[in-house]
């Protein structure tokens, strides 16, 4: 599963987290040291990464080495360049920190032709993540790169080459864009959109919940975009909240297509028969099962149990441990999300538990379907497929056939009246037919 419970689904992040507070110079200088090949001052490296960055001149940089040269002859406390260059302004402590990941970055090996690596944003244990630049075009990217262990692991190679082609199959605004996958040296690669922002776990564990409101624009844009990757055949089978991205414009990306497969690959769906592929907060029955016809129902669960734990502030099943949550996922009851947080309307509430439906055929057929009742209850009304006031079809077919029959039956009786009429009627018309005509002869009387 490659999961920890204490870390919902453990996917290096592709965003840009808020960098804190600046580090000191003195933590910098510590990390530079472990860098340094074969012992190279640090002060030389810090001066070539300065002028090579552009934050100083040749000039600038000199005059901050002979500064410490004669700090250092004077045997005063003893200072680096750095601090030299943060004290007369020619960097700042944030810009050198940034430095030293970009060198990390290449005395790690992992040059990449045609990309500047300008540091790393993550690392789990399936990938290493770093923002880089793509020179020929100008532009900032991430870079997913598979760690030296599974370079040998023919399966690893595969997966991580199937989610490269998986996201080129899909072009969409709300799903993180491909742009190249390959090998430099002994390093596989995958180079996709850099997402500028956050992502929606940042937000619960910074807020605890979401507004009602604001988790369904998220939610919709996501259906969107799931939806786009079910018409192209592609299930995701990973949706939650760290796959889930939110740009500086408010903009939701999904990301991570590492166990997106093909609805159609029948080689691939029996070769992972009884496996489950997937993150315990948030898969599906199906997928815990092991079942080798996954559809899209297992995605439109796992974003159910994402809106739920963004707008309840907890997951919908938890457990001491993995195999104890996702039991939970087969056999317990979910606890409705307005009973979690009562302020939630009961529209949001009926449209997750549809979602959440153990069997995938109570589910929504669609993400077309299930952005129908999102949509309504964005705009506070009732969601028209999900809401309890709406019989199942199976009582509905009930109800049109009595119908049907009781018309019948009205029919029958309207005819037997035709054939056999009822004398009081008979009655009744025989004297209005008589009053009428004695009405009739009286005026032609009084006329005369």
């Amino acid at each position: 599963m490659g999961s920890k419970m204490g870390d919902p689904g453990a996917t290096p992040q592709l965003v840009a987290k808020d960098p804190g507070p600046a580090p000191t110079v003195q933590a910098i200088e510590s990390d530079l040291q472990e860098v340094a090949k074969g012992g190279t001052n640090v002060d030389t490296l810090v001066a070539r990464m300065v002028v090579d960055a552009g934050l100083a001149t040749p000039e600038e940089v000199e005059h901050c080495l002979a500064m410490t040269r004669q700090n250092q002859q004077e045997e005063q406390n003893q200072q680096s360049l750095m601090h030299f260059l943060v004290n007369n302004r020619y960097a700042t402590e944030r810009q050198l920190a940034r430095l030293k990941q970009q060198l990390e970055a290449e005395r790690s090996g992992q040059k990449i032709a045609g990309y500047k690596f300008l540091g790393k944003l993550g690392a789990g244990a399936m990938a290493t993540v770093h923002k880089a630049k793509q020179l020929s075009l100008d532009r900032v990217v991430a870079i997913k790169i598979l760690p030296r262990k599974f370079s040998s692991n023919p399966q690893f190679i595969e997966r991580f080459y199937a989610e490269g082609r998986a996201a080129a199959a899909l072009n969409h605004p709300n799903i993180v864009q491909a742009y190249d996958v390959g090998k430099s040296g002994e390093f596989h690669y995958f180079v996709m959109e850099f997402v500028d922002g956050r992502t929606v776990f940042d937000d619960i564990v910074k807020h605890k919940r979401y507004p009602e409101g604001e988790a369904i624009d998220v939610i919709i844009q996501i259906a969107e975009a799931l939806q786009h990757a079910h018409e192209k055949g592609l299930i995701h089978r990973d949706v939650k909240p760290k796959n889930i991205m939110i740009t500086k414009e408010g903009v939701a990306k999904l990301a991570d297509m590492g166990l997106a497969r093909a609805m159609n690959d029948k080689e691939m769906a029996e070769a992972e028969a009884g496996k489950a592929f997937g993150t315990p907060y948030y898969i599906s029955p199906e997928q815990i099962r092991g079942e080798v016809n996954i559809t899209a129902a297992a995605d439109i669960y796992s974003l159910g149990a994402t809106l739920y734990h963004m707008v309840a502030g907890t997951v919908p099943f938890d457990g001491k441990n993995p195999s104890a949550v996702m039991h939970k996922h087969l056999k317990s009851e979910l606890v409705p999300p307005d009973h979690v947080n009562p302020k939630l309307s009961a529209g949001i509430s009926e449209v997750i538990e549809m979602m959440m439906a153990k069997d995938a055929r109570g589910r929504y057929k669609s993400c077309k379907d299930l952005l129908i009742d999102l949509r309504a209850v964005r705009k506070k009304e009732s969601p028209p497929i999900a809401h309890k006031d709406v019989l199942p079809q199976e009582d509905i077919s009930a109800l049109v056939a009595a119908e049907h029959s009781a018309t019948a039956y009205m029919a029958e009786d309207r005819s037997s009246m035709r054939r056999a009429p009822n004398p009081y009627l008979v009655l009744g018309l025989i004297v209005s037919l008589v009053v009428s005509v004695g009405f009739n002869i009286v005026l032609l009387m009084m006329r005369s």
